[in-house]
């Protein structure tokens, strides 16, 4: 069942005064759920401080849906029953999504580079978590091994650049060899004018399924795994050549495969489409770059929205909400 709203008034009063948390953090646990009719979008500037490091995941029931008020993470309408299927997964995995939540809220005066660290950052602390834990250890490493061949294809037609991720065996799961073969050849566009345009794409019956899980966590230590995030990031790579890029989406877009993609200047997808972001349950947050380029896109209120939310998004609520620019019928 939802948390009963807090009514607006008895919000904002909490949140002018220095005792915020303490007021705060007893009403939900990890939810906090106000009646936002009576709210503006924006408290002012001491009371927006303050909530800005609130570590709860703060939803304002609003009669309008087009509102985006600043204080919040979330807008739901009263008594909307998906709200509930939000409340469940904070309530099993609160501290992956509080952290979420804290990174989206105060991200918006981020460069993409800054973005990047910050969530690279974020990811780690969770790496080291209780939650991800106990998600890896229901989920042993399975050994398995790929049919020859690179993980990504490349391939140069006058002055069109078609990369291909080619695992498609695993829906072209984001492993370390292929961000390492994406990476080199997003560096090539980078580095050569002469190419004006980049396609990606995926083989086989999706563009991309996410990162590898078998690859989860199995790095020696958290403190490493973000320096090699850092070091090797398709994300930045795509967003360098964004202006030159169309991501081309068909099939399950997950994780990581949405997370790359919406850095793209363009994003192209095919009706079977369908969109998700599963991190949470995994006791983690988009690590591929998604806290950065899926905002940009569509704000942070979507994004922890898809974020949070179980079930997947079509091509056409994505065009809605400006996340691929086409349907290709």
């Amino acid at each position: 069942m939802d948390p009963t709203p807090l009514a607006g008034s008895a919000f904002a009063r909490a949140a002018a005064t220095g005792d915020v948390y303490e007021h705060l953090a007893g009403l939900g646990g990890s939810v906090v759920v106000v009646d936002a009719d009576e709210l503006p979008d924006r408290l002012d500037a001491d009371a927006m401080d303050r909530l800005a490091t609130l570590p709860a995941v703060v939803v304002a029931c609003a009669s309008s849906l087009d509102r985006r008020p600043e204080w919040a993470d979330l807008v739901s309408a009263p008594g909307d029953p998906r709200l509930d299927s939000v409340i469940a997964t904070v309530a099993t995995q609160p501290l992956a999504s509080i952290v979420l939540s804290l990174l989206l809220r105060t991200g918006g005066g981020r460069s993409i580079p800054e973005g990047l660290v910050a969530e690279s950052t974020a990811y780690g602390l969770l790496q080291a978590g209780p939650e991800f834990s106990r998600w890896r250890s229901a989920h042993p490493v399975r050994e398995r091994s790929d049919p020859d061949g690179p993980p990504v294809r490349v391939e140069r037609r006058g002055d069109e650049l078609t990369i291909t991720l080619h695992r498609p065996l695993v829906r072209n799961a984001l492993d370390s060899a292929m961000r390492d073969g994406l990476v080199e050849a997003l560096t090539v566009a980078a580095r050569d004018p002469s190419v004006t345009v980049v396609h990606l794409r995926g083989s086989g019956d999706s563009f991309c399924s996410g990162g590898d899980l078998d690859e989860f966590g199995t790095r020696a230590d958290p403190a490493t795994a973000h320096l090699v995030r850092l070091l090797s990031s398709p994300a930045r790579s795509v967003a360098e050549v964004a202006g030159r890029t169309v991501a081309h989406l068909h099939g399950n877009v997950v994780g990581s495969g949405i997370e790359l993609a919406a850095f793209a200047g363009r994003v192209v997808a095919a009706p079977t489409t369908r969109i998700s972001l599963p991190e949470v349950r995994l006791g983690l947050i988009p690590g591929a770059g998604g806290t950065v380029s899926l905002p940009r896109r569509i704000g942070r209120h979507r994004t922890l929205h898809l974020a949070l939310s179980p079930g997947p998004i079509d091509a056409d609520t994505a065009l809605g909400w400006g996340l691929v620019d086409e349907v290709a019928r």
